[in-house]
Formats: C-alpha cells, sequence, structure tokens
C-alpha cells in the first residue's frame, strides 16, 4: 500500500461511516475502480477505530453521562435508576444482536459477502428499505403524530434498532443506514436516529477493530511500512469522520435522507451495470 492508497482509504472510511452509503461498500468499490488491491475486512476494521474515536469526542458529554449513570447505578443496586444509566443499558441491550450474528457469521463476512454483486444489490435493498421508512415518517407527520426524541425512547426501540444493525454486517447495507432506517421506522425523528445510530455502533466497531487487530496482527503490524499505512488511514478517517458527523446531524435538522436513497440506487446500478459489461470483476 503506498502513502496515497492508505490517505485515500481513512478519508473514505471517515466519509463514508457516518453517512448512510456504507464504508465497507466504498473501501471495496473504490481500489476495485481504481485498479487496487482490496484491502481487506480486517484493515478495514482496524481503521474504523479512527471513526470510534471520532463519535467518542463528538460525544463526549453523552458517553460519560451514560457512563456515570451505569457504574453509580451499580455502585448502589440500583441499574436503571437514572435515564443515562438506562441509556447505557439499552446500548448494551442493543449491541448483543449484532454480536451474536457477527461471530456465527464472521466467515462468510470476510470472503464472499465482500463480491461486488452482493455489495450492489445491499445498495440498492437498503435503499428501498430507507425508502419506506421516509415515507413512514412523512405518513406521522401527516397525522400529526410527534417523532420521538432521546429522552423518549425504550428498550423495545434499542432491540429492534440492534437487530437492524446486523443486516450491516453485509457489505454494501451501511451501518448507520441501517440503524437509522430502524429508528425512522420506530418514530424517531431525523436526528435522533442518527444519534442513537451512532451511539449504539460506539461497542460493535470497538470490539470488531479490536478483535481484528489481535486476530490479523501478524499480517496487518508485519513490517513498518504496514503499521505505518494503517496509522495514517485510522488518523485521517478520525479527521474526516468527526466532520462527516457534525456535517450529518446539521443536514438531517433541515432535510431528509433522500440525497442519500438516490445516490445508493445510482451507485448500485452502476456496479451491476460494470459488472455485466466486465469492466469490474467481482
Amino acid at each position: 500500500m503506498t502513502l496515497t492508497q492508505a490517505i485515500v482509504f481513512g478519508i473514505v472510511q471517515g466519509l463514508t461511516e457516518f453517512l448512510p452509503i456504507s464504508s465497507t461498500a466504498h473501501l471495496r468499490i473504490v481500489p476495485a475502480l481504481l485498479g487496487w488491491d482490496d484491502p481487506g475486512a480486517a484493515f478495514t476494521a482496524v481503521i474504523q477505530l479512527g471513526t470510534l474515536v471520532a463519535v467518542l469526542l463528538y460525544f463526549s458529554r453523552d458517553i460519560v453521562s451514560m457512563i456515570g449513570g451505569v457504574l453509580g447505578g451499580l455502585r448502589r443496586g440500583k441499574l436503571l435508576e437514572t435515564s443515562d444509566a438506562r441509556m447505557g443499558w439499552m446500548i448494551v441491550a442493543g449491541t448483543v444482536p449484532v454480536v451474536i450474528v457477527g461471530l456465527l457469521f464472521k466467515k462468510q463476512i470476510e470472503t464472499t459477502l465482500r463480491s461486488l454483486y452482493v455489495i450492489a444489490g445491499a445498495m440498492i435493498a437498503l435503499a428501498g428499505m430507507l425508502m419506506l421508512a421516509e415515507w413512514s415518517v412523512r405518513r406521522r407527520q401527516r397525522q400529526a403524530h410527534a417523532l420521538r426524541e432521546m429522552n423518549g425512547l425504550g428498550w423495545w426501540d434499542a432491540i429492534v434498532v440492534g437487530c437492524a444493525q446486523c443486516v450491516a454486517l453485509i457489505p454494501g447495507s451501511s451501518r448507520s443506514g441501517c440503524t437509522i432506517t430502524g429508528g425512522l421506522v420506530m418514530g424517531m425523528s431525523r436526528v435522533t436516529a442518527a444519534r442513537f445510530s451512532f451511539l449504539l455502533s460506539l461497542p460493535a466497531v470497538f470490539a470488531a477493530g479490536i478483535f481484528e487487530l489481535i486476530h490479523a496482527r501478524h499480517d496487518l503490524l508485519a513490517t513498518q511500512e504496514h503499521v505505518h499505512d494503517l496509522v495514517i488511514a485510522t488518523f485521517v478517517s478520525f479527521v474526516v469522520g468527526y466532520a462527516s458527523i457534525a456535517f450529518l446531524l446539521g443536514y438531517l435538522k433541515k432535510h431528509t435522507t433522500w440525497l442519500f436513497i438516490i445516490y445508493r440506487l445510482a451507485l448500485g446500478g452502476l456496479l451491476l451495470a460494470l459488472l455485466r459489461t466486465g469492466n469490474l470483476t467481482p
């Protein structure tokens, strides 16, 4: 990997991790279009730690409050005493499904599911799901039903959105896209769905990144150049990821997700066309 490739991979990861357009898909598509080697699932998982730090920094106040609430509840023997403690345990509960499914299908996720045919299909399929979620939001608004905010979320929301996160294990589906879709279906406002999506991603991204770093350390850290590339890509993903979070939350305050729906449909269709004509190999 060259320095340029490491920087490009970091930019792609940081830019697409939080937008509902799939970072894994773009880290597979970009090198395919440029004639580069696939960086691999392990490299992708590790550089996600950069975007993890971006979430930790951006939502530091919320995270500190949740951790304080959970620890305080454990100390007093009242686990759900405060709203912060409940939110913390809801994040834990919402993470359980993706951990189980991720471990069960780890081999397929890292191999056969990285096919560009699978990615193209997932891009289009989730665009359709997000489209249905947007229609459900519009119907609620027409019926004068208030969209739900963070302080109105409950356990069922955490479980449903957590199960939606499992779909994100399929490259091309998008972690934020799946969880935002789940949040919209549950009646959350777009900003609330995005905020909950980012917070819910923390345990899963951390666990996946550390697991892959340990599991594939002999390949990822084989030489000083390998380490150098990994560090650069991770740092760039952190910087770009932080800006991406700020952009998406600001954007969703005034806009729908239709921009991303159209983008997913266009990119998925383009991929299928390139694969069909032989300009890309799956």
